[in-house]
């Protein structure tokens, strides 16, 4: 069920610009330095992580996670962004709006990675302070904070 969005699925994500970051969605040629990337930042996201396939860090997997982030995104279920810095457009890591579930109780998830050699740098926050208005206007999302806990979910902004 599509409801009130401003953004066109026949459209790409746009580029969303942050303090110091850039997030765009993944594409083909992100490939080489997200594998560096994540094989040199293993042992510092496997504990926070699912399981790796063996064959997670090869071409064709990336190719794989490339399209079901595609069908997600047509789907209005889930918008997968990598994380960029804005001065030399170096990969950092990403970041997921996922199980986007419209209707009368709208929510989200928000799931992030960082590179190792990047974290505590404050570009994860400045990731998610660039994200928000994308997922709060153009999405048209509104946060919610569930009573007694420090989880935040999207809700409906109607």
């Amino acid at each position: 069920m599509a409801f009130f969005r401003s953004v066109s699925l026949s459209e790409p994500v746009p580029v969303i610009d942050g303090d110091g970051v850039m997030l765009r969605a993944p594409v083909m040629g992100d490939y080489v330095e997200w594998a560096a990337l994540r094989e040199s930042s293993r042992a510092f996201l496997t504990p926070w992580e699912p399981t790796w396939p063996a064959d997670d860090l090869t071409r064709a997997a990336f190719r794989r996670r490339l399209r079901r982030y595609a069908e997600d995104m047509r789907a209005d279920q889930s918008y997968a962004l990598f994380i960029f810095r804005a001065d030399d457009s170096a990969l950092l890591g990403g970041l997921t709006l996922a199980n986007v579930r419209r209707g009368v109780a709208q929510s989200g998830s928000l799931g992030y990675w960082i590179g190792a050699p990047f974290v505590r740098r404050g570009y994860m926050l400045a990731a998610v302070r660039a994200l928000i208005p994308f997922a709060f206007g153009a999405l048209r999302a509104c946060a919610e904070r569930r009573p007694g806990g420090s989880s935040l979910s999207l809700a409906n902004s109607r």
